[in-house]
């Protein structure tokens, strides 16, 4: 009967943990610090998606989702602008 208990009590935890999300995580697994951003050009077919960093964070960024985890990018990069045109308009061209 007490494992039974403590089974249940550990699968509620869990359950209750997972439903909270983010917010029980870190403040550093939602906003990126000076020395995360990625500095170079991005490869627009690397990249799989992006997301804004919240505004109560330090510096302003973007996660920009790749293959093999994410990184934070700063959204006024000129190539990451470029980025967000096509997305937006995916039947222009840049010359």
């Amino acid at each position: 009967m007490r494992i039974s208990l403590a089974l249940l009590i550990l699968l509620l935890a869990a359950a209750w943990t997972g439903s909270r999300g983010m917010s029980l995580r870190s403040s550093r697994a939602t906003c990126c610090s000076k020395g995360m951003f990625y500095h170079r050009k991005i490869p627009e077919s690397r990249i799989l998606g992006y997301l804004e960093t919240p505004s109560t964070c330090t510096h302003r960024a973007v996660f920009v989702k790749l293959l093999k985890g994410m990184v934070c990018v700063d959204p006024e990069k000129k190539w990451f602008q470029e980025y967000l045109r096509r997305q937006k308009n995916p039947d222009s061209t840049s010359t």
